[in-house]
């Protein structure tokens, strides 16, 4: 039988979560069980196993969630062509509820009593995190440190930790260049030097791609192959879509493509400024849309394209478990058979250019579209298609507005009228 409250911790093996682990122990007397998620952000991830049982966590699981980010989250969230306020690729919120579903797991794998995070009371993470705990696990305690906490600042968390043998990091002290977030779709800044969005950000915030000057100075072409809205070949050589995706990432971040700087809304209310990139990503969808140009129907197109800001905002306000989620993913999914074929690009210093698209599926009739002779269009048809789609308007052109007198004149007054009485 357990003798402690037992927590399950998402841990990152930085400071904030460091900070929360041994938090945790002293005010709760509980033992602490750090999940840890590769997905792909490329730390040491032994170091942060050893530090956490340094700082008296109980266990430490780690496990390599890379294959099931990208298969399962990743590629569906891109079969949606979902971009959060027409820009963001939304990075961050596509990985949290995959962490949060198998801290989940694992709680209930240890017979957890709660599980707990270490997002902040005014970003985002906090609703997606618990979002996916409330939908998978209603009954598990939620603890979360920062709304609990009543520490003045940032200056007094990091003194609690120094009297707790936490290593500070020395850029952490007091003026932090900036925070970051990683995984294999996109790495993320915001904080400190950043929190100014009339300032360029320093060129020592990117870390995944070069600066368009310092690109090669030949461009570069790419054949990019898609099978069901995926890459599945990169060169003409196939792989997985996380190989695939981790290709496009070297190869656009080596031509400086997928940076952007972004003022976003936050769901809590605040807007923020961010510095994304995702080199690898950007190239997917560019290509991949190319490619529908050429195999989707353009009512279909019309009709799904109206829903992408909706799917955006439920992924970014962590509704990934939502049954509205999951009913737009199915018509989403529904055209993506088609999205088959190869997109040829250039990239050059930042840019990226349009080759050519392919596929066995193309919905692009070079007898119904070319200026030559042909057998299989007859003009005079449009005609009567362009009298029916007039009618409309001359029938509201028969409409007629009454005529006003001009400003200047002064309007006529009514008649005026007695209030005497009439005699009786």
């Amino acid at each position: 039988m357990k003798s402690k409250l037992r927590i399950v911790l998402a841990y990152s093996g930085g400071l904030d979560t460091s900070i929360i682990l041994k938090w945790l122990q002293e005010n709760f007397d509980a033992e602490v069980v750090c999940y840890i998620a590769d997905i792909g952000q490329d730390e040491d991830l032994a170091h942060a196993e050893r530090k956490a049982y340094a700082l008296g966590a109980c266990q430490v699981c780690i496990e390599d969630l890379r294959d099931s980010f990208v298969e399962d989250y990743v590629a569906p969230m891109f079969r949606a062509n979902a971009l959060y306020e027409s820009a963001y690729l939304l990075g961050t919120a596509i990985a949290r509820p995959l962490i949060a579903k198998r801290q989940i797991e694992l709680a209930r794998e240890l017979d957890a009593d709660a599980v707990a995070h270490g997002a902040t009371g005014k970003g985002n993470d906090q609703v997606r995190f618990e979002l996916t705990y409330r939908a998978l696990a209603p009954d598990l305690r939620v603890i979360a440190p920062w709304r609990l906490w009543d520490f003045q600042g940032r200056e007094a968390l990091l003194d609690w930790a120094s009297r707790r043998q936490i290593s500070v990091p020395k850029d952490k002290r007091g003026e932090a260049p900036f925070s970051v977030d990683a995984n294999l779709l996109h790495i993320s800044a915001e904080g400190k030097v950043l929190e100014d969005p009339s300032q360029e950000a320093p060129e020592f915030v990117y870390a995944r791609t070069r600066a368009p000057q310092d690109a090669p100075d030949t461009p570069r072409t790419l054949d990019i192959d898609f099978c069901n809205g995926a890459p599945c070949a990169i060169d003409a050589s196939e792989g997985s879509t996380r190989s695939c995706l981790e290709r496009l990432n070297a190869i656009g971040g080596e031509h400086a493509i997928g940076r952007l700087d972004l003022v976003e809304n936050r769901q809590v209310g605040m807007k923020s400024r961010g510095i994304y990139e995702t080199p690898g990503g950007t190239l997917w969808l560019f290509a991949k849309r190319t490619l529908e140009s050429l195999t989707l129907d353009r009512e279909l197109v019309r009709v799904r394209d109206s829903l992408i800001p909706q799917y955006a905002a439920l992924l970014y306000n962590g509704l990934w478990f939502s049954p509205e989620r999951e009913a737009l993913q199915k018509l989403f999914d529904h055209d993506q058979q088609f999205v088959e074929g190869r997109v040829s690009l250039r990239l050059y210093k930042g840019s990226t250019t349009l080759l050519g698209r392919k596929s066995p599926y193309s919905l692009y009739s070079p007898e119904h579209a070319t200026f030559e002779a042909d057998s299989v269009f007859d003009q005079r048809d449009a005609e009567g298609f362009i009298k029916i789609n007039a009618l409309r308007l001359k029938i509201a052109n028969r409409r007629k507005i009454p005529q006003r007198k001009d400003s200047h004149e002064s309007p006529q007054k009514p008649p005026s009228r007695s209030l005497k009485a009439s005699p009786s």
